[in-house]
């Protein structure tokens, strides 16, 4: 049964306190609207558990109703990182249940959840980057980087107040190439999360200083500094193709879909993995330029403490992940090449 649906039949205690729980997430804590979303998923399938054991409200829960639950999910195959997940979510709702007075105490305290096995993260080798960076055909007008822009044709309002007709936005391939080649090269540039990147503004971006202002988990503000390519590329965008893709709803975005609203993360997945794919690379996602930019950061030298700084990372744990990369990738090229190996 859908989350909705199981939502929909909840007793009306429990579908208000799953409902609270859901704005706490997104207003007090700035969780990401994914997270959001998983977290209420889940909660709701714990409250349907509990309702069905004839559990009425939030403070009727307790560690057995809570263990049942995951063990019953358990029972459907669910996968551990899956199930790691569920019990942070119990463990969130239980213990704000609790201070919010819902409940007398916290059961999800007492709620072990399996250690999700983490293999090493897909990681492109320097070379398989710098193709991906560097599109077969590059639009034309990408060669005026560095010149003026051009004179407005049909359909593109370089005054930025989208008056151009959406019929010529749409057929922009020329303005669509140059964005995207412009999300490669900030993605890889900076590391930052697909969400990230599609919440920033234009205001974010210090073009001086090449340093973009990104908010990240938990409303968490950070500046991450690019490079010239990168560089070269937004200024590219937003002075040949932003402006005939622009209209008023969506000013302030950086990055815009062909029909002028703030680009999505799923257009920027596919932006991703069509440009790896014809530069003949195996299938690559924006994560995995965050985990190569990352790599390739420690790989010349960068310091952990500075790497875990440019990724948001709240724990030095997530950016050792990084060096067991570039430990493997080390040990694979003595396996291949020592004589004694």
């Amino acid at each position: 049964m859908r989350i909705r649906e199981l939502h929909e039949r909840l007793p009306m205690p429990l579908r208000a306190a799953v409902d609270d729980f859901g704005r706490h997430l997104a207003v007090v804590e700035g969780r990401s609207e994914h997270t959001v979303r998983a977290y209420v998923g889940d909660v709701v399938s714990l409250l349907d558990h509990a309702a069905a054991e004839g559990r009425g409200s939030v403070g009727d829960l307790d560690i057995t109703v809570l263990r049942g639950w995951l063990a019953a999910r358990m029972g459907t195959g669910a996968a551990r990182s899956s199930q790691a997940r569920r019990a942070a979510a119990a463990r969130a709702f239980t213990g704000w249940a609790h201070r919010t007075g819902l409940s007398a105490d916290d059961p999800g305290a007492q709620l072990a959840s399996p250690r999700a096995h983490r293999g090493l993260p897909t990681v492109l080798r320097a070379d398989q980057a710098a193709s991906l960076m560097t599109p077969a055909h590059p639009p034309a007008s990408i060669a005026q980087t560095d010149e003026s822009p051009p004179a407005p044709g049909p359909g593109r309002d370089v005054t930025g107040t989208g008056t151009g007709d959406e019929d010529s936005r749409t057929e922009d391939g020329d303005g669509l190439a140059i964005r995207d080649r412009a999300v490669l090269e900030l993605l890889y540039a900076t590391g930052i999360r697909v969400g990230e990147l599609c919440a920033l503004d234009r205001a974010d971006v210090d073009h001086a200083r090449q340093v973009v202002r990104v908010f990240g988990k938990g409303a968490k503000e950070r500046a991450v500094p690019f490079g010239h390519p990168a560089r070269r590329a937004l200024d590219a965008w937003l002075r040949l193709g932003r402006p005939g893709l622009v209209n008023r709803s969506s000013r302030d975005a950086l990055f815009l879909g062909v029909k002028g609203g703030r680009l999505q993360p799923t257009v920027v997945r596919r932006i991703v993995a069509d440009a790896a794919r014809a530069a003949g690379l195996p299938h690559t996602s924006p994560h995995d330029l965050r985990h190569s930019a990352a790599t390739h950061l420690l790989d010349g030298g960068a310091d952990l403490r500075a790497v875990q700084e440019l990724l948001g990372h709240s724990s030095l744990a997530s950016t050792q992940i990084y060096t067991h990369v570039s430990t493997e990738r080390l040990r694979a090229a003595f396996n291949q090449a020592h004589p004694r190996a």
